[in-house]
């Protein structure tokens, strides 16, 4: 086999594998729906399994380093499966618990902690994937275009998992946690087929120097990785507070369940074709640029959203994918621009990592586990954004996307800036 057979063999693994991250990671937030019909649940509670997804990442970013380290990619990538079978499996058992007589407690306690396995997992498969992606890309413009290919199918296991989870709720005022169970085992079927796949696929291993914890600071030295981290933590809040947060909205207006999944499938519709242009241009405009420009679509398309008349409706398109037919909802003006930011975050996640390791060196592992480390944001950020809603309404939540929209300008435009590179 040929060098060039073997790399294309390790790219198509790779964007496999980001895939397989947003499918399972996704579910978090349709099961919002789920858990807010087993009682008095807050906006804040229901977001239960977004916070042991994603704290899962703040535990586990610089151990994955040191797994990259020490085992390869390969191995690594092993290891996180095996993680995430457990978790998905513990979730799965989440449901087979009664309300009434094991009480919510016991329900929460076991999803939360196969929520938080499940996120060990793509916590350690995002180590692999976006380093890996940007090394066979040969960084810079290269690596760039080859994670927005990536993303491109990351999008599309996001629109099915929307779209299937909305099916199995249906009626949300009867939704249960076994509901779920088809979509987990999809999960679990999706994270053997890799195990097996990735033990027989043959990955080019680059040369790792060793992860020590005192490279940390050294990293963290980094005035653009720095600032790279905080974004990516704020980043969190957008990708997945605008879809979340929609799909509650419209639930609480009236819409099924399984109508708002079909609407708010769109949106990761919408990243899947902003990162398929992505793809296409990544080697021709700078990762700089490309977040400039979705940074100012975000603050407008979000502002507009939050003060458009909530009375002014439009058709907003779907598919039933039963009947393979489109389908309108009327939502309100401000909804419709809301859900177009799935163009502009479609972009943000591998630009953002493209500019935050330039010039790293050596020291590219220890920060793409710090880089890991501060995806837990997406858990603070739907605290917060749910406590928001909870006090201000679901609209005036959408400040805190507002605020994350605002930093990602200041990060392209000034923090980006490289002011020394590693020897």
């Amino acid at each position: 086999m040929s060098n060039q057979q073997k790399q294309w063999g390790a790219i198509i693994v790779m964007i496999a594998l980001f895939a397989m991250i947003a499918f399972v990671t996704n579910l978090c937030s349709p099961m919002a729906t789920i858990i807010k019909n087993q009682g008095e649940i807050s906006n804040v509670l229901a977001q239960i399994g977004n916070y042991g997804n994603f704290v899962a990442y703040l535990v586990m970013g610089i151990p994955a380093g040191m797994l990259i380290a020490k085992f390869g990619y390969k191995k690594t990538a092993l290891i996180g499966l095996v993680v995430g079978i457990a978790g998905i499996l513990i979730q799965w058992a989440s449901g087979l618990f009664d309300p009434q007589t094991d009480g919510v407690g016991t329900i929460f306690a076991v999803y939360l902690t196969g929520a938080f396995l499940a996120g060990l997992c793509m916590c350690i498969l995002n180590c692999v994937v976006n380093p890996m992606l940007n090394l066979l890309g040969g960084g810079g413009n290269g690596g760039n275009q080859l994670i927005q290919v990536g993303g491109v199918f990351n999008s599309a296991a996001a629109v099915a998992c929307y779209i299937l989870m909305g099916a199995l709720i249906g009626d949300a005022a009867k939704a249960k946690m076994a509901d779920a169970t088809p979509a987990l085992m999809i999960a679990l079927t999706i994270f053997v087929i890799a195990f097996v796949v990735i033990c027989f696929t043959k990955i080019e291993e680059p040369k790792q120097a060793p992860v020590q914890l005192d490279m940390i600071p050294k990293a963290l030295g980094y005035r653009h990785f720095a600032l790279g981290a905080l974004a990516i933590f704020l980043y969190m809040g957008i990708e997945v507070g605008v879809p979340n947060f929609v799909n509650l909205y419209l639930i609480d207006t009236g819409i099924p369940a399984a109508t708002a999944g079909l609407l708010v499938a769109v949106y990761w519709a919408s990243m899947m074709v902003g990162r398929f242009v992505g793809a296409s241009i990544g080697s021709k405009v700078s990762a700089r640029a490309m977040i400039t420009t979705v940074s100012i679509a975000t603050l407008l398309l979000v502002g507009f959203g939050i003060f458009a008349p909530t009375d002014v409706l439009v058709p907003f398109p779907g598919v039933n994918w039963a009947t393979m037919t489109f389908i309108t909802q009327d939502v309100p003006v401000g909804i419709f621009a809301m859900l177009l930011v799935g163009l502009c975050t479609s972009v943000m996640w591998g630009a953002i990592f493209n500019m935050a390791v330039e010039g790293l060196g050596k020291y590219t592992a220890i920060a793409s586990g710090i880089f890991m480390t501060m995806v837990f944001g997406c858990a603070v950020m739907m605290g917060i954004q749910g406590w928001m809603a909870d006090l201000f309404g679901y609209l005036s939540s959408f400040w805190v996307v507002m605020f994350c929209a605002a930093y990602l300008l200041f990060y392209a435009l000034i923090g980006s800036r490289v002011s020394k590179r590693a020897e």
